[in-house]
């Protein structure tokens, strides 16, 4: 029975507490192997990320069977009125903070090496202009070695009776924190705002999960936002080049042009 959907991958249910990531026809099995891998390195760490049991092949479809994180998305709690926006924005923040105090596993990607392999497969989705700027923007920019998720959003938390949890480590990498909450704020105010019901709510859970995150992590609002400023030229190109669909692509093409004018 299938339990969800995303860009690319299925899942549905596999045993009693148990789920199978089923990845989409066309989606190469080192995707499968690479989120496998951090998703059980993680969870060795923190229990951040659900427990891996096993990966499959269902009709040359490349599987993973994890533990069921049994609860609503926050998403979907927000929608429902259980929390709030500024609550949703708490949660948020608590979960990428605790993210990005568990130890990165060893041998996960840089961010350089992260872009770097993501630009050899743009296949002419971006200019040539903006593949240079993009890598001297990040070479500019201090590497940083701490765990990030790379999609920090809503729809990826899940919330559990023990707490939240963080689904969909297929993105995740080494960076700074500020690279997370780039992440976050691109999708909560540039993307999320055409699509939602009520377009107010992703930047108000935005607003508030900055303010939260910089309270925890005992600097001011404005030093986070400098600090996260830089990198959102950075996760505007790898969510183009990660499967981001038509429309998005163009408002962040857009956006990108903005940040590096020819």
């Amino acid at each position: 029975m299938k339990i969800g959907a995303g860009a690319t991958a299925e899942v549905h249910a596999w045993a009693p507490g148990r789920v199978v990531k089923l990845y989409k026809d066309g989606v190469p099995h080192r995707i499968s192997m690479y989120e496998a891998w951090v998703t059980r390195a993680v969870h060795s760490a923190s229990e951040l990320a659900p427990e891996v049991f096993e990966e499959v092949t269902i009709e040359r479809r490349a599987g993973v069977v994890m533990a069921l994180h049994d609860g609503p998305t926050l998403t979907q709690a927000i929608k429902s009125n259980t929390v709030s926006y500024a609550e949703a924005g708490v949660i948020l923040a608590g979960v990428l903070h605790a993210v990005h105090a568990a130890p990165p596993p060893p041998d996960l990607l840089l961010l350089r090496e992260y872009v770097v392999r993501s630009l050899r497969r743009s296949r002419g989705a971006l200019s040539d202009h903006v593949v240079g700027c993009v890598l001297a923007l990040t070479d500019r920019l201090s590497p940083g070695d701490g765990l990030c998720h790379g999609d920090p959003n809503p729809g990826n938390v899940i919330m559990t009776t023990a707490g939240p949890k963080l689904i969909d480590w297929i993105a995740a990498l080494r960076a700074p924190a500020a690279f997370d909450l780039a992440s976050g704020q691109v999708i909560l105010t540039e993307l999320a705002p055409h699509t939602a019901d009520d377009p107010e709510r992703p930047r108000a859970v935005n607003a508030a999960m900055q303010a939260a995150y910089a309270e925890l992590a005992g600097t001011s609002p404005a030093a986070l936002a400098a600090s996260v400023e830089p990198y959102l030229p950075i996760v505007r190109a790898l969510m183009i080049l990660g499967g981001a669909v038509p429309v998005q692509v163009a408002r962040l093409v857009q956006r990108l042009e903005a940040d590096f004018p020819a």
